[in-house]
This record gives structure tokens, C-alpha cells and sequence, in this order.
């Protein structure tokens, strides 16, 4: 049974334009869906966080709207509490990437504030990408390329990518409070963003780096991912 290793966000608000603090974290379904697939393939699972903290949930992500009712919202939260791995997160700069078959990032507002400007998990992305490894990361979590700058440049510049887009970003309300958008900033960094449909899969390959639009790109993704695994 081999390792994956899930490199979350250790903030629960994220810093808006104006200076205001909006609550957030990781989004539920970007860890669960994923966990529960690797899982399943017999995985063992390792969660690093900046500082070892625990990782705080998006409460938003556990709202019966985007959950499609109540009762769905209710099983994902009962899935979520069943991931005792979040409650004991190792320190990103702990981490021995020998240790691990693949690298998973999953989103929520959370890495657009602390992994975005990350240089530990920076370099982690760099050494991953070097490794031929399989390398997952969904929704805002390519945020977390941004900082992976390696001689002046992006690492993952020319690289084919999906991420939230700033359609989506527009339409959660959030486009004009802001300080950054992702899309934008990921193209400013050379990184080619290929863009779905709003809030529909798409899941996008490119070498061994696997990444997914948003949240319902996330139980593809973990099956692309573990297709490179096997």
C-alpha cells in the first residue's frame, strides 16, 4: 500500500481586496471525493499543512445548496469526519517526498491566501513535477504555483492546466471583492489555462501534473490520478 500525499491550506479566512477577512479554508467535496478514491485503491493517505496546523473546512462547502439538499450535504459531512487524517497534519517542510507515490492539492478559498506565497510548498511542487510522480491539484488550489519560481520563472510555465475560472469566480460573487483573480494570475505566470464550462468537470493532463476547473472535477481527477498510479 503506498503513500498520497493531500497538501492542504493551514488558514481558515481569505484577505479580500478592501482588507476583510471572508471565512474559508479547503472546500469539503475537493478532499473527500478524492480520499475516499484513494482509499478504496488501498492508499493510505498523509495530510501536510503549513506548520502542521489542522486544516479548517469551508463551511460554505457543507451548505445544502451546493450540496444538491440536505441530506447529500449531511453524508458529506459525515464522510468529512471520518478523515481522522486531517486531525493529525504533518509540517509541509517535514515532508520526504520518497515517501510518497502521488501529490494531491485540494482547493477551497484557503491556498489563494497562504499556499499561493508558500516557498516549501513551492519547492514540494517543483521536486514533484521533477519526480515524474503523479501530481494532482483542483480548483483554487493552483494557487499554489504560483509559487513554485525556479530561476525567475514559473515552473509549470507552459504547462496545460484547469483551474477555477474567473467565470466561476464571477458568478460566486467574488470576482470584484478579490485582490487577485487565479485564471488571471496563473496566465501572467505563463501557465496555460484551459477553460470549461462553469462549474462542470474538466479535468486536464499534462504530463504527470493532473488538474481539475472545480469542485466537481474532483472525483475525476482522483481517477485520472490513480489511472497513472496503476
Amino acid at each position: 500500500m503506498s503513500k498520497i500525499l493531500f497538501v492542504m491550506t493551514g488558514v481558515d479566512y481569505w484577505t479580500l481586496a478592501d482588507g476583510t477577512r471572508h471565512p474559508t479554508g479547503f472546500w469539503a467535496e475537493e478532499a473527500v471525493a478524492p480520499y475516499e478514491a484513494f482509499k478504496a485503491a488501498g492508499h493510505e493517505v498523509v495530510v501536510a499543512t503549513p506548520g502542521g496546523v489542522v486544516p479548517t473546512v469551508d463551511k460554505g462547502s457543507l451548505a445544502a445548496e451546493v450540496n444538491g439538499g440536505q441530506e447529500n450535504s449531511d453524508k458529506l459531512a459525515a464522510k468529512l469526519a471520518a478523515m481522522t487524517e486531517l486531525q493529525h497534519p504533518i509540517r509541509i517542510a517535514d515532508v520526504s517526498l520518497d515517501d510518497y507515490a502521488a501529490v494531491f492539492y485540494p482547493g477551497g478559498h484557503g491556498p489563494m491566501e497562504d499556499l499561493a506565497v508558500d516557498a516549501t510548498s513551492g519547492k514540494l511542487l517543483i521536486d514533484t513535477l521533477a519526480s515524474g510522480k503523479p501530481l494532482g491539484v483542483v480548483c483554487h488550489a493552483p494557487a499554489a504555483l504560483l509559487a513554485a519560481e525556479q530561476d525567475g520563472a514559473n515552473a509549470f510555465a507552459g504547462y496545460q492546466v484547469a483551474a477555477f475560472s474567473n467565470a466561476e469566480e464571477a458568478q460566486a460573487g467574488f470576482a470584484d471583492k478579490a485582490a487577485w483573480l487565479l485564471e488571471t494570475r496563473l496566465v501572467e505566470a505563463g501557465v496555460h489555462v484551459q477553460v470549461g464550462q462553469p462549474w462542470e468537470p474538466n479535468v486536464v493532463v499534462d504530463r504527470n501534473l493532473v488538474t481539475g476547473q472545480n469542485p466537481s472535477s474532483s472525483a475525476p481527477l482522483a481517477a485520472e490520478l490513480l489511472s497513472k498510479l496503476h
